[in-house]
């Protein structure tokens, strides 16, 4: 057998090796993010807030608990997060917001959120809705993309 079909079938092993571990490790991150998921679904509360601020910031730049900082992954730590300061009530506080949504919560104004512990997963507006961004423009080669793919009749890509 050539050295080279050797090589090739070495490589071959241990790539499918490497997709097998993924594979299982992938299902067991899957189930723990899915318990998160109904822990964070069983705590959750409808609070009325006042958006004062919302920031992408480091875990110790936003100003949150001590124990917070502790129990969060040390590779985390470094990670910037978005952070909603925001007055409940007559208490002003750091919270953590999803990612997801965090492009929608209005700044100075009042929303229903719907929180879990420090973790805000759910916003609707009180008075008048939310603001929500404008669709960006696009490019000039994706407009001429798009404009000859109408000419061609095929499907655009989105």
């Amino acid at each position: 057998m050539p050295v080279i079909a050797k090589v090739l079938i070495t490589i071959l092993i241990v790539l499918v090796v490497l997709v097998v571990v993924l594979y299982f490790v992938g299902k067991k991150l899957q189930k723990k993010q899915a318990e998160q998921e109904a822990q964070i679904e069983a705590a959750k509360q409808t609070v009325s807030m006042l958006v004062i601020d919302k920031k992408k910031l480091k875990l110790k730049d936003a100003g949150l608990p001590s124990m917070v900082l502790e129990q969060t992954p040390k590779y985390m730590r470094r990670a910037k997060f978005p952070i909603v300061k925001a007055k409940i009530g007559p208490q002003i506080m750091s919270l953590i917001c999803d990612a997801s949504i965090f492009d929608s919560i209005p700044i100075k104004k009042e929303v229903k959120a719907t929180v879990s512990g420090i973790y805000i997963t759910g916003v609707k507006g009180i008075r008048g809705g939310l603001n929500t961004a404008p669709a960006k423009k696009k490019g000039k080669f994706k407009a001429w993309v798009e404009r000859m793919q109408e000419k061609a009749g095929a499907k655009p890509v989105k």
